[in-house]
């Protein structure tokens, strides 16, 4: 019997990285999972590869800095599964700059993807997360669901030459909190991840030429190998490791923790 058995879980970002980790580690636990990515094929071949494993699951993709995506997917959701138990806000990307060279549009996409975009899943989830949680107490039935919002280090500390991205996690923060609030009596509890340098696409070599909408991400790798020997585990995390602290706050385990940031770092700062 798996710890997520007939939940709902909803997952953006996951075609890759840390989203893709998380994705299968629910399915792995009993959950059905919707894989959503702005990429088909990638959500694509984790859907497969979670049925391969005997698992359920769906793929839905889309911009989810788009105004109608949060009605699609959540309505996609229902539709496919009939309720909505686990909202995993991990999708995301950087486009760094100082700030004396930052344009409107790099600090406003920021906002978009990492904070706009989770505040309207939450709002369009309302009805099957906080309004399906205060049902069920009505009725003393005990059931927790779950929001997992994915910030970083960044969003508690600041980071040269990312105004944009450290602003929109801060301020996905000060949401985190403000919804454990208003919905810890419906039975729904909200918290986040603060992530430190965690081996993704987005943290390798930038030499390596990855692009996120045409924006190069990476670190350039004389600066990598500073920032890993500034850690005192002396390392990146690894993905599955991220992911781990994203299924204890989503699971049973996490049912009296709530409005809390837990801090994934390899020890970088307490």
């Amino acid at each position: 019997m798996g710890m997520l058995d007939k939940q709902v879980a909803l997952i953006t970002g996951a075609g890759r990285g840390v989203g893709r980790a998380v994705a299968e580690m629910m399915a792995a636990h009993g959950a059905r999972v919707v894989v959503s990515d702005k990429d088909q094929g990638p959500a694509e071949e984790v859907v497969q590869a979670i049925k391969a494993n005997g698992g359920e699951a769906i793929a839905v993709c889309g911009d989810v800095t788009a105004a109608e995506f949060a009605p699609l997917i959540i309505k996609e959701t229902v539709a496919s599964f009939g309720q909505l138990d686990i909202l995993v806000n991990n999708a995301g990307y950087t486009w760094d700059s100082l700030i004396h060279k930052m344009t409107d549009d790099q600090f406003q996409k920021m906002l978009d993807i990492h904070l706009i975009a989770p505040f309207r899943l939450i709002r369009e989830a309302a009805p099957y997360m906080r309004d399906a949680g205060k049902a069920d107490a009505e009725q003393g039935i005990n059931s927790y669901r779950k929001i997992v919002n994915v910030t970083s280090v960044a969003g508690v500390m600041g980071n040269v030459g990312q105004a944009n991205y450290a602003s929109a996690k801060a301020g996905l923060i000060g949401l985190t909190k403000t919804v454990a609030k208003e919905w810890a009596g419906f039975q729904v509890n909200c918290n986040a991840v603060a992530f430190g340098l965690i081996d993704t696409r987005l943290t390798q070599a930038k030499e390596k030429g990855e692009t996120v909408d045409g924006v190069a991400v990476g670190i350039p790798e004389k600066v990598r190998t500073m920032f890993e020997q500034s850690i005192p585990q002396k390392r990146a995390g690894l993905a599955e490791e991220a992911a781990q602290g994203i299924f204890y706050l989503a699971s049973p385990l996490s049912n009296y923790v709530n409005g809390q940031v837990l801090h994934i770092n390899g020890g970088m700062y307490t």
